[in-house]
């Protein structure tokens, strides 16, 4: 097991495999928080205007802009969609954003927006596969369980990576898992309500003493089945699942008591308000997690169930002011308690989605999409981040005049992920995992990290 560098991380990998780690150097993130966007979020709708879109509304694509290949939708026969958003400047450093973050916009001057971000995944299960694993095809491990494998986490009565979800994901749950690496290192589902992990409570009647006892006993049994089985990552798990299990019979319930947090905090994050409530309980929860030393908490915005997601191939401008409604004040909220707490300095909060949309209508009529609607773009969209020791209040990079392609300053998958797992003060090219007979990473055999100067500068 290469990790960081360190021999001893297997032979400690039954006891703790979550045991905070140095990292390479010194770290300016401590903790992430990502709050996906799942389906997709126009970035043309969001975070970067393009009043070229309203004049060619109704129009095909100059010839000058070239081709693309899409989803659905056959890109020469296409025409613009114009946008309805209004945008207008915020801050002190004057970031433009769309109307329909009335709250998020008061905090863009802690945000460094990416206009730039590519891959080449334009289907769902590709491209959310590229943003949490690195990599179009199943198979690889999520960001959060290279993180956890790389720095283990400073809450030792909690997972350190936690998902909270809003429905189903078009990927499935490859997007949290741990891939080749060990069992231990996948994310941890946190439900709502007073019993967030499953499973969690021990039977009625029986004391603490008693089921140290079976553990004990049962610890003894495994390592005793462990020894003949080396090396078997899913039993060494189990392992560890049941030592962190107990140790999260207190600490877990507590977690999920809101009922302390002041009527103040709760109207911050929209918890009282039935629109607000589910997203702004998920935004809270994350600050409490990270406020309890866990390394990585991802919360997802939208499902494949309920109310939908991001994916706007119909009525994409509708889609996005309901989903906004439901995430724009919690995302504040966040951000706001964070600084006001002083961890936002050590907490690195991302907002994206799987990719953007196109400047052009969907034309998938009989499949779901239609004129008011747009496709999937993952040539250029856009993604922002805050806290971790970035300086906010700027834009990197920018797309075409039509939002179709990133033209100044592309930042690849591979660029941000090895981005972050810098501030978090990993070299990513020696955090690998030997498997099918060559030293892995998060980042394959790319990723730049010229991106943090541009991110601290």
């Amino acid at each position: 097991m290469s990790g960081l560098g360190f021999p001893a991380l297997a032979a400690a990998a039954v006891a703790n495999p979550q045991a905070s780690r140095k990292p390479h150097f010194p770290a300016t993130a401590k903790s992430v928080i990502f709050l996906f966007m799942h389906g997709g979020p126009s970035h043309l709708e969001t975070f970067d205007p393009k009043p070229a879109l309203n004049q060619l509304d109704g129009q095909h694509v100059p010839a000058s802009f070239g081709s693309v290949q899409l989803q659905f939708s056959k890109f020469e026969q296409s025409t613009v969609l114009g946008c309805k958003r209004t945008f207008k400047k915020y801050g002190q450093s004057g970031i433009e954003v769309s109307d329909i973050f009335p709250n998020v916009a008061q905090r863009v001057d802690d945000m460094a927006v990416i206009r730039s971000m590519y891959h080449d995944g334009f289907t769902h299960t590709a491209a959310l596969n590229w943003l949490n694993n690195g990599w179009p095809r199943l198979g690889r491990p999520s960001m959060g369980s290279w993180s956890v494998y790389g720095l283990g986490s400073e809450a030792d009565n909690l997972p350190g990576f936690v998902v909270m979800m809003e429905g189903g994901i078009k990927s499935g749950p490859s997007v949290y898992g741990s891939g080749f690496l060990p069992a231990a290192y996948q994310g941890t589902l946190l439900r709502e309500g007073p019993s967030p992990i499953l499973n969690l409570n021990p039977p009625q009647g029986m004391s603490e003493g008693n089921q140290r006892d079976m553990l004990d006993t049962l610890k003894w049994f495994n390592e005793r089945h462990l020894e003949k089985n080396a090396g078997e990552s899913s039993l060494e798990a189990r392992l560890a699942s049941y030592e962190l299990a107990f140790r999260m019979q207190a600490a877990a319930p507590e977690l999920a008591d809101l009922s302390k947090e002041t009527a103040a905090t709760r109207a911050l994050y929209g918890v009282d308000d039935q629109k607000t409530a589910a997203f702004g309980g998920k935004c809270l929860m994350a600050r409490r997690l990270v406020e309890r030393g866990v390394r990585f908490v991802q919360l997802w915005s939208g499902g494949t169930g309920g109310e939908g997601d991001w994916d706007g191939h119909k009525s994409c401008d509708k889609n996005h002011v309901d989903q906004a409604a439901k995430t724009d004040r919690p995302v504040a909220g966040l951000l706001a308690d964070l600084k006001s707490r002083g961890l936002l300095d050590s907490t690195l909060v991302i907002w994206g989605g799987e990719f953007g949309r196109t400047p052009v209508c969907d034309g998938n009529m009989n499949g779901g999409g239609g004129p008011d609607g747009r496709d999937h773009n993952p040539y250029g969209f856009s993604l922002w981040m805050a806290g971790g020791g970035i300086k906010g209040g700027k834009v990197i990079g920018a797309t075409d005049e039509i939002g179709l392609r990133a033209v100044e300053y592309p930042v690849h998958v591979h660029d941000l992920h090895a981005s972050i797992l810098h501030l978090m003060g990993i070299d990513h090219t020696k955090l690998t995992y030997p498997f099918a007979g060559r030293e892995f990473r998060l980042t394959d055999v790319a990723g730049k990290v010229d991106l943090v100067g541009r991110l601290k500068g």
